[in-house]
């Protein structure tokens, strides 16, 4: 996905369908290149989804209770994802995201780029700290935070429909929470500006005479249209759509089981 977003690659990184890509990579950067940044994103996920589900779980029940008793709303599954406006960032799903930790997606993507120069997490960590200030690991958190939050709207008024029709009694149904979700391209746009922040493609900021560095997502979507036009805003969708699939799938999954596993073994000891 990051590689496929990029606006100005290298000619030996242009690809055209994520299958080209994937095969690519493996055969002129070795089998473990479409690994690299794994561990960061292992290192943040545990205790992002920990809090998110904790989170989803808790504003589920107090929201449609107040808005509908006894219910599902769904403007209050809306609502658990527009919530920043309302609370502070510790408490809403869609502000956890950006955090996990909050340099992964950075140095994650960084990793990702073709003849990226960085050998380790650290080293990569240590080298965009120095270069470029703390402050590049906040560069797209305004990015992500709005992406998020129409996306994850999107997320949970689609699953809560999707178990209301295919799962009404909402017992623990492993087919009914793989296929309770598609994910929205709509969001994409603002998936590409934060590549380009995260990255700071050297190739596309000096071909548009960008001297030093790219921030704020106002001047990422004006850089987007310069080197792409309307297109350059959905570069990697193909890849974007079929990255979120399996993670969304998984991720219900796993957290659907482990909620009836915990469920069942408290009414067993009761």
């Amino acid at each position: 996905q990051t590689r496929m977003q990029s606006l100005q690659p290298d000619p030996k990184a242009q690809y055209r369908s994520v299958y080209e890509a994937l095969k690519k990579i493996v055969l002129t950067e070795g089998f473990w290149r479409p690994l690299r940044g794994i561990n960061v994103t292992m290192l943040g996920a545990g205790p992002a989804h920990a809090m998110y589900f904790a989170c989803y779980e808790k504003m589920k029940k107090s929201l449609s209770d107040t808005i509908q008793h006894g219910g599902n709303s769904h403007l209050a599954n809306a609502n658990k994802s527009l919530s920043p406006c309302v609370c502070p960032a510790w408490c809403c799903p869609p502000c956890l995201h950006p955090l996990r930790p909050l340099p992964g997606p950075v140095v994650k993507q960084r990793m990702q780029m073709f003849n990226s120069p960085y050998k380790s997490v650290l080293a990569c960590i240590r080298t965009v700290h120095k270069t470029e200030g703390f402050g590049a690991f906040y560069r797209s958190y305004t990015t992500q935070l709005t992406m998020n939050v129409p996306f994850q709207a999107i997320h949970f008024i689609t699953y809560e429909f999707m178990q209301e029709q295919i799962n009404p009694h909402r017992e623990y149904n492993p087919w009914s929470h793989i296929v309770g979700f598609w994910p929205p391209p709509a969001t994409t746009p603002l998936d590409v500006c934060k590549t380009l922040l995260n990255t700071q493609e050297n190739m596309a900021l000096s071909s548009v005479n960008i001297s030093g560095h790219l921030s704020g997502m106002v001047n990422a979507f004006k850089t987007v249209y310069q080197l792409g036009g309307i297109p350059g805003y959905f570069r990697g969708v193909q890849a974007r759509v079929i990255y979120q699939m399996p993670s969304t799938a998984i991720a219900w999954s796993v957290y659907e089981f482990f909620k009836y596993f915990l469920t069942k073994h408290e009414l067993e000891k009761r």
